[in-house]
């Protein structure tokens, strides 16, 4: 277990940086909800489980979706998935690849599902 360096995801600018780092690393995007319990112990056991070296190049993005909700919503058009929470987004190539939400977010199938980026 190692601890994630998770990047705030704060503006709305920040999702044309997510796309446009897409393309050379795998994003995670972790929508948390901190008023939610369930959020809470989704986002405690994906930290309990995180491997720096399972993940390789993969960025790790934080939302606090309470205090960012529009951002949520964006995210949620932008990629084409409706809107969960707690939720989690593989992004790569500019698309989400993989999404998934409240207790079925799993480190394991974060790092299943991150594919080779393709030059």
């Amino acid at each position: 277990m190692t601890e994630i360096n998770w990047n705030p995801l704060t503006s709305i600018d920040q999702l044309e940086e997510i796309n446009t780092l897409s393309h050379t690393h795998p994003v995670v995007i972790f929508k948390h909800s901190t008023r939610c319990s369930i959020s809470a112990a989704s986002l405690s056991r994906l930290e309990r489980k995180w491997d720096n070296q399972k993940v390789g190049e993969l960025k790790p993005y934080f939302l606090d979706l309470i205090a960012y909700r529009e951002l949520s919503n964006q995210i949620a058009e932008r990629f084409a998935v409706d809107h969960q929470s707690p939720q989690v987004l593989i992004i790569q190539n500019g698309k989400s690849i993989y999404d998934n939400s409240h207790f079925g977010i799993s480190f394991d199938e974060i790092v299943e599902n991150i594919k080779p980026i393709s030059a």
